[in-house]
């Protein structure tokens, strides 16, 4: 059994990692957990709920630094060194503040530490308003590969893989296995892909300001948190439709969004005095001290198109639009929770639009709102908290043998995975992420099987370097699209098949 340090132990870790940990403790997995944070952000025991009940992780605390630092600090170096050494660490799992996430890894890999990394791979300060900055994600990603390679020649067995969940989620895995019985029989690429994500946090205008998340006022938002996501699948599923002579190699990026000076154009503070009278006592800012404030921060709302090409040629359109300003639960003036991370009315809605030429379209639509503590009388409908649905569209009149409809709901996604059930939510997909790391520590599964390996992560850290270098591009007056090299090294295994499409349709 392999001993964990986590990197980072706030709420996405307390409600993530640490209970999936826990339950590889009760497989068998894992040894023993420890912790480490920033001092001030913690306390020296961190309580969680694992799946047999409350738990506490015990914590080393350390002296903040510059997220800018190439190398850990010695003090911390030290101090991490001290935990590895004390506690026979042999993986780390590394949930900090996405700036941070690069440093750790370095270390964690000079070490010959395996690593479990969240997402994003890596961000900067004013990556939406610094051109260098936007560049820099792109330059992170090739820099932590050649650690990895290196570090991989001194130990063979190292490994770091990201915690992409989607790539775990049964909806995706039909899809691009749909995307990939067309790509063989028609050689059509994937022609369009559109997808959509809202979070549905109302942000008042002071909050933005006195409520630090998403990376706001560090000059990044909407993009480098759950946009990640989609920067990730979106190539994920486009490798599917992949076919000799049509392999994409450059893709160009142009984003709009908006950011806190907007959303005071679109509801100001005094509308805010309107619809919740006990604001104008509360809030601490004029309007023209907040447009002030937040001109530099990040994007809140985000738009942002694609072409991807293959020898100069257009392969394949695509739009990622990604919504913190969108729809909500939220109806009070104070937040419903004191930790951002589910509150504030979140929500989430989610939706691919995916078409094959003329041969197959679908569609996978999931809009849920988080359970309010009130019973579902159906958790899988729509609007409520496991609403997934896919529908899939193929060409009969071309090809006769071909389904011209099929349907899929919560019940029917739900797959069988290597004797286990794999449901078709976030949650579950999660855990699964972080199964096959341990599986692979225990020598239960091989590198080649391995979905989320660090090597197959090229292209979505291009799509996200490109959509922060189209926003800072535009602010320093330059041209608003960034084309960038698409080609990826080849990718690890995918996760295992489950059943063929054709069965279905």
């Amino acid at each position: 059994m392999k001993n964990f340090l986590v990197v980072g132990v706030g709420p996405h870790a307390r409600r993530t990692h640490l209970p999936a940990l826990a339950a590889g403790q009760a497989a068998g997995l894992v040894g023993t957990m420890c912790g480490v944070d920033l001092l001030g952000a913690t306390d020296v025991l961190v309580p969680y709920d694992a799946d047999d009940g409350p738990r506490s992780l015990p914590v080393t605390l350390i002296e903040p630094f510059d997220s800018r630092l190439q190398a850990l600090p010695d003090r911390v170096r030290r101090a991490l060194d001290t935990v590895v050494e004390r506690r026979s660490i042999h993986a780390v799992v590394v949930s900090t503040e996405p700036a941070y996430h690069m440093v750790y890894t370095r270390w964690a890999l000079e070490r010959g530490l395996s690593v479990l990394l969240d997402k994003p791979l890596s961000v900067h300060a004013d990556a939406s308003t610094d051109p260098r900055q936007a560049g820099a994600i792109l330059t992170d990603f090739d820099d932590i590969m050649e650690c990895y390679h290196q570090a991989r020649h001194k130990f063979p067995q190292l490994m770091v893989t990201v915690q992409s969940q989607r790539r775990y989620h049964p909806a995706f895995w039909r899809i691009r296995e749909c995307i990939a019985e067309i790509a063989a029989e028609t050689s059509c690429p994937v022609t369009s892909i559109q997808s959509f994500h809202s979070d549905g946090q109302w942000r008042m205008p002071d909050e933005m300001i006195d409520l630090s998340y998403h990376g706001f006022d560090r000059g990044y938002g909407k993009a480098a948190h759950s946009g990640f996501h989609f920067f990730d699948i979106v190539p994920w599923l486009l490798a599917a439709g992949e076919t000799s002579g049509k392999e994409l190699d450059a893709v160009a990026v142009h984003a709009h969004i908006t950011r806190p000076g907007d959303l005071l154009a679109q509801m100001g503070v005094r509308d805010y005095e309107r619809l919740f009278p006990a604001f104008a006592a509360r809030n601490r800012y004029t309007e023209p001290e907040l447009r002030s404030a937040t001109r530099l921060f990040g994007e809140v709302d985000a738009f942002i198109s694609m072409a991807y090409q293959s020898r100069g040629r257009t392969m394949t359109l695509g739009s990622i639009n990604l919504v913190h300003n969108g729809f909500s639960q939220r109806g009070s003036l104070t937040p419903a929770h004191a930790s951002l991370y589910k509150g504030n009315g979140r929500v989430r809605h989610e939706t691919h639009i995916i078409e094959q030429g003329p041969f197959q379209a679908i569609h996978l639509h999931s809009l849920q709102t988080l359970n309010d503590g009130a019973p579902s009388a159906d958790p899988h409908a729509p609007g409520n908290e496991r609403h997934v649905e896919l529908h899939v569209f193929r060409n009969r009149t071309f090809r006769p043998d071909w389904v011209k409809y099929a349907g899929f709901d919560f019940g029917t996604l739900a797959a069988t995975s290597e004797s286990e059930v794999a449901l078709p939510t976030q949650e579950s997909s999660r855990r699964r992420a972080t199964w096959e790391f341990l599986e692979y520590l225990d020598g239960r599964r091989t590198r080649e099987g391995m979905s989320s390996e660090l090597t197959g992560h090229r292209r979505g850290a291009t799509l996200m370097a490109g959509a922060y270098l189209s926003m800072a591009q535009q602010w320093t007056g330059a041209s608003p699209v960034a084309t960038l090299d698409f080609r990826a090294a080849p990718e690890p295994a995918s996760a295992p098949a489950q059943g063929r499409m054709e069965a279905v349709l």
